[in-house]
């Protein structure tokens, strides 16, 4: 007669057999990442921009000077018309890119032997005056008595403020409104070659300046050969009704040709002297912050903290390099896909550093880090097909049999515990909806400065405390 406290040999098997299955279940479901948390879940049209301008509202109240801030090739900007249809291809984008990045790693090479070569490849031949510049995002301003209104390619980048002036004695490119004539304002005035002002030009524009009818005279050429000589002088800024800056010291361009075409010229926004945020900066305290829009949408660049900080902002230090001083560097220490924190030592960032830029489009690692990146973010997407690379991205996908799709979340940190995780347009670059890219690249070599790019920059409001020393991020900055 059997014992009723004994459990029969069958019925013990199946007892530990179901254990092991709820406890295996269990642990699978503590380690699969779930959609809502470590993944974007996004209909595929979204990744591509609208038809026709979708203004956004910025958040919270901007005390300060602020201006809106369009993409010039979008359907926000007046240089289009209000239509989308200036928008070059993704391939020509990041060809104009590649100028770029070549310029400024020749800035921020680590010996004279490299910064010679590099600056090599970083001549390369312009497209007959066609648009092929990176720096897209354009604010207005006024200048002049009265003043006059002119759309501006505003770029961290950048430390020389110029626009094209009459009688445009060399050339001209064309451009939507019409050229600032300085005999028609009662405050512009020439700076004499004599002035230690006219000295200060070389550090702003990479160039000696010269010297006609005793008259200071710049000369800025970027990496791709596009290029502003003229006049330098001072003139009346206007921002807003309470925000007039006399004697703003700017570039009066009458020879002017490259990648510039349709705006008015370009404000500077690095940390030499005589750029647009320190001459702006010396009312607000060497602050400004921005949001960079999609294509079809606003944004903003603010002189002056606003009321309310987002509570969300995260802040790293501000680093300055001996070899290009007016950059804006931070420290990059990690970054994570998903779950996933990648194996990736903190020296591998630090070898050289990595600037944050609002003229780069993508944004460029050092080769290991990228290799990492691309390998844990192709993991976390092989349910969707590869297809062809285009140009400096090589992890691209064919979405057009998807109306949805999961995108892996990529977060970056920064030291100061500072942490950037991005929305799916600070990831994917689109050409189509049959190629549709991983918005990252590698740099060529360990020793190139890496570079976060605006298309990660998109919809964060970006602060720039320089009195502080601290960069700030929040997300959500454009509505």
């Amino acid at each position: 007669m059997s014992n009723s406290n004994n459990i029969s040999p069958i019925l013990f098997t199946f007892l530990l057999s179901f254990t092991l299955c709820l406890n295996e279940a269990h642990s699978r479901q503590s380690t699969e990442e779930s959609p809502g948390e470590f993944y974007h879940v996004v209909e595929t049209r979204s990744l591509f921009p609208e038809q026709s301008c979708k203004p956004s509202a910025p958040t919270g109240e901007k005390h300060g000077a602020t201006l809106e801030v369009v993409h010039r090739h979008g359907p926000c900007s007046k240089l289009n018309s209000g239509k989308a249809n200036n928008m070059p291809s993704l391939t020509e984008i990041l060809e104009r890119d590649q100028a770029r990045v070549n310029s400024i790693r020749s800035r921020v090479s680590l010996n004279s032997g490299r910064s010679q070569a590099v600056e090599k490849a970083a001549t390369l031949p312009a497209l007959d005056g066609s648009t092929i510049g990176s720096a897209n995002y354009i604010v207005t301003i006024g200048l002049g008595t009265p003043k006059k209104d002119l759309r501006l390619i505003f770029d961290t980048g950048s430390d020389m403020t110029w626009t094209q002036c009459k009688p445009c004695a060399g050339s001209c490119y064309k451009q939507h409104d019409h050229i600032f004539d300085p005999t028609k304002s009662s405050t512009y005035a020439n700076i004499s070659c004599n002035s230690a002002l006219c000295s200060s030009v070389a550090s702003a524009t990479s160039a000696k300046p010269g010297c006609s009818h005793s008259t200071c005279v710049y000369a800025i050429q970027y990496g791709d050969k596009s290029f502003s000589i003229g006049f330098f002088a001072k003139e009346t800024l206007t921002l807003s009704s309470k925000d007039v800056f006399k004697n703003f010291m700017f570039g009066c361009g009458e020879n002017n040709q490259g990648l510039f075409e349709g705006t008015a010229g370009l404000i500077g926004l690095g940390r030499d002297r005589l750029s647009g945020a320190s001459q702006i900066g010396t009312k607000y305290g060497k602050y400004f912050s921005y949001c960079l829009p999609t294509t079809s949408s606003t944004g903003y660049l603010t002189f002056g903290k606003g009321d309310k900080i987002p509570k969300a902002t995260s802040y790293t230090p501000l680093l300055t390099s001996s070899q290009s001083p007016t950059l804006y560097f931070v420290t990059l220490l990690a970054i994570r896909v998903g779950h996933t924190k990648l194996s990736i030592s903190p020296t591998v960032f630090s070898t050289v550093g990595t600037i944050i830029d609002s003229g780069t489009v993508l944004t460029y690692l050092p080769p290991h880090a990228y290799s990492a990146l691309k390998s844990a973010f192709r993991k976390k997407m092989s349910k969707y097909p590869l297809t062809s690379p285009t140009s400096l991205l090589d992890t691209c996908y064919d979405f057009s049999k998807h109306s949805s799709l999961a995108v892996p979340k990529i977060s970056l940190y920064f030291s100061g515990r500072a942490k950037m995780e991005l929305d799916t347009i600070g990831i994917l670059a689109a050409q189509n909806m049959s190629q549709v890219c991983l918005a990252f690249a590698a740099n060529s070599n360990a020793s190139d400065v890496g570079i976060l790019g605006n298309v990660l920059q998109q919809t964060f409001n970006v602060i720039y405390d320089i009195g502080g020393g601290k960069l700030g991020f929040a997300p959500g900055g454009c509505s």
